[in-house]
């Protein structure tokens, strides 16, 4: 099993079961993930990415054992972040970049976020953007962050047919019609860790086909079993689901 939706460190707004390293790849292991792509909190929140993302490389050799594929962060609107994209590709042998827009305070509409999606492409690396992170109803009072809006995604892709984009944490997009932009723009892929209600990972497959789903659980955010039982009530043959749990993922990685 395939998880390209984990992360490492420690969330701040609460303690949760699985936010140390030797725990996550416990529990990780128990549940028979064999490759979990990480990236870390702590990119979401402090402003050091390089830092942030050093700590996750160290922190994935040093306990991951193979397990932990670390998938380095960066702010395209701080200064110098294609030296963090560059460190994170030559130096940490990343093979996937995860930015959080909604936390970092920009846009899709950016033009550095356009930059991004094309260095990514350019360099063969996957780009994951997280739209949210937790339920909006869940959050902190003093920090409401909205989803991600990324109604100029399909615009970008057109540009770029390289690009290898995931969305995680987007089921609020699951039933508009911005999907088929989407679909028709570019080798765009959907975790499931968001997806709610009985039967909904079903009907996404529906929509985007199985190939387009990839197992991600927002573990340890959120709990892992929740992603799981979401795969096993889909009703999915045995092929559907070996693809969904780590087929998909592998034909992206070595596209």
């Amino acid at each position: 099993m395939i998880d390209v939706n984990v992360s490492l460190s420690r969330w701040p707004f609460r303690r949760i079961h699985g936010d140390e390293p030797q725990d996550l790849v416990a529990g990780l292991r128990k549940r028979g993930v064999k490759q979990a792509w990480t990236g870390s909190f702590d990119a979401i929140f402090h402003k050091d990415m390089a830092g942030a993302n050093s700590r996750l490389a160290g922190d994935c050799r040093r306990f991951g054992q193979g397990t932990l594929i670390p998938f380095g962060s960066l702010n395209p609107k701080l200064p110098d972040w294609q030296e963090d994209f560059r460190r994170c590709r030559e130096e940490h042998r990343m093979p996937g970049i995860r930015v959080y827009p909604n936390y970092h305070g920009y846009t899709i509409a950016d033009p550095a976020f356009a930059e991004l999606l094309h260095l990514a492409a350019e360099h063969r690396m996957i780009l994951e953007i997280a739209l949210s992170m937790e339920d909006e109803r869940t959050q902190n009072p003093l920090m409401r962050v909205p989803n991600v809006d990324i109604s100029g995604l399909p615009d970008l892709l057109k540009k770029e047919p390289k690009a290898r984009v995931i969305l995680l944490n987007a089921d609020h997009l699951h039933g508009g019609q911005l999907i088929d932009k989407l679909l028709d723009a570019g080798d765009v892929c959907f975790d499931l860790s968001m997806v709610e209600s009985v039967g909904g990972v079903a009907r996404l497959a529906q929509k985007v086909s199985v190939e387009r789903i990839l197992f991600g659980s927002n573990y340890p955010l959120y709990y892992f079993e929740s992603a799981l039982l979401k795969v096993r009530e889909a009703g999915f043959t045995a092929g559907d689901k070996a693809a969904v749990l780590e087929r998909n993922a592998l034909r992206l990685r070595a596209s």
